[in-house]
């Protein structure tokens, strides 16, 4: 693979985690971000099973995640009065292993600065395959031809509107948006419940979280004043201390709001362009998604390092090693699960944090799906 250029779209996670692979079987690995810089914050993201931990271990980062980790933290589920009806133990919201997603995406960065070429604030205008390579033209830097190109730019995924279609074709709305920001909240971590919403604070992923059901909405994803707006008339008259809340949001960091998705791709692929982590299977809000992420990453460079940099060999084997284990995101949906449409569905959710058997039974089940796949030591 020595000399194969590739043009990877997206520094969140699986782009500078495949861009590591890659940069390590001999690639020439450029990676452009439409960011002017790396992301900081978000919500904290986490590993569980012995398949992800296998993969960061063969990185040479778990020790360095675990250095990293938040600790996890216990989530207390209050009713409008305050009174705590249940908690939500921090094995459950942090997996084994939980880090924010900016420190990971920071100790990825510093992983494979000085072995790949990133360009921030930049983004792909068209994609125009040959039959040696994909010419490919930029909003700011000079057009170039790479071997390959991988999308890995998440559910509204640029790549993949440009090679396969529009974005309505493949991502799904499923009744559901999700907000985070940090505004300073003090305290404990608690959530709160109201039929079709949910605010938490001060917990486990992000300073504040907030879900709520709605419609799919018309708004500019860059526009953090506009999003801000719709999430604080999404939550006028809610109980408990949420005006407290909402009345903090037009000073907050870091706001971002987007949809509860399902991408559904019967191919990650089209001639030399790939797609990878939330592009291809994700985004349900469901857990798995930075772990989806990461094995994909592994997957997809040891498979064109097993094929020689046959793209056509190993793309198609990447499908089929993938399209199984990612099946969890074509299936899960928090959206209910955090926000439930009734408060009878909210006393059964809260309940089952109460009942160690429901409990037990939920771990065990994250961390099988965590783990259905046969992971190749492709290096050997």
């Amino acid at each position: 693979m020595n000399g194969t250029t590739v043009l990877i779209s997206g520094a969140s996670i699986a782009g500078p985690s495949l861009a590591y692979w890659l940069a390590r079987y001999g690639c020439s690995v450029t990676v452009v971000e439409k960011a002017p810089a790396l992301r900081p914050g978000g919500q904290a993201v986490d590993f569980k099973g012995d398949i992800h931990r296998t993969v960061l271990q063969r990185m040479g980062i778990l020790d360095e995640v675990r250095r990293r980790q938040t600790g996890g933290l216990d989530q207390y589920l209050v009713d409008s009065t305050g009174r705590t009806r249940s908690v939500i133990p921090g094995e459950f919201t942090g997996g084994e292993i939980e880090i924010h997603r900016g420190d990971l995406a920071q100790l990825l960065y510093e992983r494979t600065k000085d072995q790949a070429e990133y360009i921030f604030g930049d983004s792909i205008t068209s994609l125009t395959e040959t039959a040696t390579g994909v010419h490919v033209t930029f909003e700011r830097t000079a057009p170039r031809t790479f071997d390959l190109v991988v999308g890995a730019d998440g559910m509204h995924s640029n790549v993949r509107r440009l090679a396969f279609g529009p974005e309505s074709d493949y991502v799904t709305h499923l009744g559901h948006y999700y907000a985070l920001s940090d505004i300073g909240w003090s305290g404990r971590a608690e959530m709160y419940n109201e039929p079709n919403r949910m605010v938490a604070v001060g917990g486990p992923k992000a300073g504040t979280f907030f879900v709520f059901a709605s419609e799919q909405l018309s708004y500019d994803r860059y526009d953090p004043e506009q999003q801000k707006k719709i999430v604080m008339d999404a939550y006028r008259g809610a109980g408990w201390r949420t005006d407290e809340v909402i009345a903090m949001i037009p000073g907050a960091r870091d706001f971002y709001l987007d949809s509860i998705g399902r991408v559904h791709m019967d191919h990650y692929f089209k001639g030399r362009i790939v797609l990878l982590g939330d592009s291809a299977y994700g985004n349900t809000l469901a857990g798995f998604g930075t772990g989806l992420a990461l094995v994909g990453a592994y997957v997809l460079a040891g498979e064109l390092l097993t094929a020689g940099g046959d793209h056509r060999v190993a793309f198609q084997a990447y499908q089929e090693a993938f399209h199984t284990y990612a099946s969890i995101n074509r299936k899960a949906n928090a959206g209910p699960f955090l926000a439930p449409p009734s408060k009878w569905r909210i006393r059964m959710r809260d309940w089952m944090f109460n009942s160690k058997l429901m409990l037990e039974l939920m771990l065990k089940m994250t961390d099988n799906f965590a783990s259905r796949i046969e992971l190749k030591d492709y290096a050997a």
